[in-house]
């Protein structure tokens, strides 16, 4: 073997392994803002937290770039890009309160469906027939799991479906920025916009935590900017043709964590939409690395 082929290996190893630490980290980082949601805490409240504390592992990774790698030409697309995530994790967070941890997370993985859907008229990439039928087959699956109509739908399944279109329009942001854009000034500004974005609302909102709690929040804010940093070493490493199948493994998690603290058990309908979903995110995904490696899907966004 040589060693340009070696030194590949090791990196596709570094993703795989980059990206299963990263979706656990995320795992238990949208378990505890469901838990906070359910104690009390209003959302943009969790975010705030959130960001604040992620700040910590942010200033990490500057340590280690330096900060020349803030340096940007597009400070109005970095604005533009923490205010989406400010409103997608706001909205994931709101819809997790009321939705079972494993069913949100399955319906916000039709994130990259909506990125499939809009990459046609706002990157102006053609999207061919066979990754249409799979957008409209994804999208199919979402309506088994949420099931309207029934007694079996939660509305408050929308504020994720909204949350999903948000992280879709963050992806497509993402993958226009990252031209020239350094990763650690995607990870920093984001952070930091997404977290002033909350200030306006805690005036109304805001709830002092006990000291417990603030512990947790710190955690949380550790945990997921963590999470984020794992996810940008996943993508720069591994294509996200490797990284997508255990990005989905975030459903396993879900589901533990909604058994074991809120005794969760997603049915039958559940299950059978959230592989549909998955299965229509591969196939986009394998579709657009045989079309186009450099315009390759990201199943969730690897920043949030």
């Amino acid at each position: 073997m040589t060693d340009r082929a070696l030194n590949s290996d090791n990196s596709v190893t570094r993703g795989i392994a980059a990206i299963t630490i990263g979706v656990f980290l995320f795992s238990i980082a949208d378990t505890m803002g469901k838990w906070f949601g359910l104690a009390g805490y209003h959302t943009t409240q969790i975010v705030f937290f959130r960001y604040l504390f992620g700040l910590l592992p942010v200033s990490v990774v500057l340590w280690h770039e330096g900060l020349v790698a803030l340096k940007t030409k597009r400070p109005l697309a970095h604005i533009m890009r923490g205010v989406l995530m400010f409103s997608a994790l706001s909205l994931f967070f709101r819809g997790l309160r009321d939705v079972p941890l494993a069913e949100g997370i399955a319906v916000a993985f039709s994130a990259p469906l909506f990125v499939t859907a809009l990459s046609g008229p706002v990157l102006g990439e053609r999207v061919g027939l066979q990754r249409w039928a799979a957008v409209l087959v994804g999208f199919a699956g979402m309506l088994v799991m949420l099931r309207p109509g029934s007694a079996a739908f939660r509305v408050d399944a929308l504020y994720i479906i909204a949350s999903a279109f948000c992280f879709a329009s963050v992806m497509l942001l993402t993958r226009r920025m990252s031209r020239n854009e350094t990763n650690a000034s995607m990870y920093a500004f984001s952070t930091i916009t997404a977290g002033l974005c909350t200030l306006p609302f805690l005036t109304v909102t805001w709830i002092s935590p006990q000291d417990t709690h603030l512990w947790m929040f710190l955690l949380l804010g550790i945990v997921g900017g963590t999470a984020s940093f794992f996810m940008i070493v996943a993508y720069r490493n591994a294509p996200a043709s490797v990284n997508a199948p255990f990005d989905y493994t975030a459903l396993l998690w879900s589901t533990l964590w909604g058994w074991l603290i809120w005794q969760e058990r997603p049915d039958a309908m559940v299950w059978l939409g959230a592989i549909i979903v998955v299965t229509a995110g591969l196939f986009i995904t394998y579709r657009e690395t045989r079309i186009s490696p450099s315009h390759t899907p990201i199943a969730k966004s690897p920043y949030r």
